[in-house]
């Protein structure tokens, strides 16, 4: 399979970790010949209740013998896609009232920016140094990394860059500022987390000069921080927030928020402001609702600070210089990217698998489910330890 694979399906880099996958369940994954793996990546944070949920497969299964796509988003009332956004809505603050669901969070940036300028009626936007969003044209003009545009110019027009926690920058945002886009934290860069009050500093800005603060919580939401989104930690709440990842609990998905009045723009003069397919698919929203109802309804999330503890208890090494983030989104900082390189690569080896950052070459990604058990915990650490013995 692995000669078809790199036959057939296009690649994103030269050297792909390749693992023929057989299954995944909970926080592990099986390859063809029947090794184990603890996943300590989750998809990249996608897989939030770990692998098959009961309660996600549950749903899938029963939505699956009523109707899959049936219309393009917004014309029928679908009762997956309804719920969904009722139960979400039901747990943000005001002003955020309206959901409009996507495919994925790349495409839910698009709207959130073209909603922005709409509503605004401005043209300029501003983004984070070493921010990431997506790949698509308007997600990778506002990601603060040069070095991934080469080649794909030109992109958007009139945008520009602050530094993420900065706040001497904040004077960049002027009155021809449609919107600042923010991850809560920074995830390409290090998971690097808010200063405190730099948020709140961020949105009196906007505010004052009638720009809208756009934060996107792709990769924080849902729970990895300890809250259902990140920026619950502060005394905040964007204009507009834009979800993905672990939302549909291993089915793609993403949605962007906002007030009734910043949604409405998208409806009229001219209609159709953002079109999508299958934005809102039952099967993907019975999903979402499903992991949704389970982060809400349980003490799962309660449970997402001592296990950041346990975690940081054990991540000590000679090696390890820093460990970044919060909750179960943690990023340890090693000496060199050659540290890193090799702590990937051996974990995997070893049956533990870590993942890579975007732009901090030094660090490697921990965001495992966040239904990881404790002794599931110790035994990854364990071997990342033992790795770096080695190196």
């Amino acid at each position: 399979m692995i000669s078809d694979f790199l036959n057939y399906q296009a690649r994103t880099n030269p050297t792909p970790l390749a693992i023929e996958v057989a299954k995944a369940r909970g926080s592990y994954i099986w390859d063809q010949s029947g090794k184990k793996y603890l996943d300590f990546v989750a998809g990249v944070s996608a897989c939030s209740l770990g692998h098959r949920h009961p309660n996600v497969v549950r749903a899938i299964r029963r939505q699956s013998r009523k109707y899959l796509h049936v219309m393009v988003y917004g014309e029928f009332a679908q009762g997956p896609a309804v719920r969904l956004s009722k139960r979400l809505i039901t747990a943000l603050p005001a002003p955020l009232e309206q959901v409009y669901l996507t495919n994925s969070g790349t495409e839910a940036i698009e709207g959130a920016l073209k909603m922005a300028k709409r509503y605004t009626g401005r043209q300029e936007l501003i983004g984070a140094v070493n921010s990431y969003h997506g790949s698509t044209h308007g997600s990778l003009s506002l990601t603060g990394y040069e070095g991934i545009k080469e080649g794909y110019g030109p992109l958007l027009p009139k945008v520009d860059f602050i530094r993420f926690n900065a706040l001497e920058d904040l004077e960049k945002i002027t009155t021809k500022t449609a919107a600042v886009i923010l991850e809560t934290i920074q995830g390409g860069a290090g998971f690097i987390k808010p200063d405190p009050g730099y948020l709140e500093a961020v949105k009196e800005r906007c505010q004052a000069i009638g720009a809208l603060l756009i934060l996107d919580e792709i990769q924080p939401g849902f729970g990895r921080t300890g809250k259902l989104f990140a920026f619950m930690h502060s005394r905040i709440v964007p204009d507009i927030l834009v979800i993905g990842k672990g939302m549909g609990g291993g089915l793609p998905v993403g949605a962007f928020v906002s007030s009734k009045a910043i949604m409405e723009c998208l409806t009229d003069q001219p209609k159709l402001g953002h079109i999508t397919t299958f934005g809102g698919n039952p099967l993907i929203a019975a999903a979402s609702e499903a992991t949704l109802n389970t982060l809400l309804d349980t003490s799962l999330m309660s449970q997402i600070a001592q296990k950041e503890i346990l975690f940081r208890s054990l991540l000590k090494h000679p090696k390890i210089k820093q460990v970044n983030g919060t909750g179960l989104m943690l990023a340890p900082v090693f000496e060199s990217p050659e540290i890193a390189n090799q702590v990937v690569l051996k974990c995997l080896d070893k049956g533990l698998i870590l993942f890579w950052l975007l732009w901090e070459k030094k660090a490697v990604r921990i965001s495992p489910p966040l239904t990881i058990k404790e002794r599931e915990i110790r035994k990854g650490c364990r071997i990342l330890l033992d790795v770096l013995d080695s190196l």
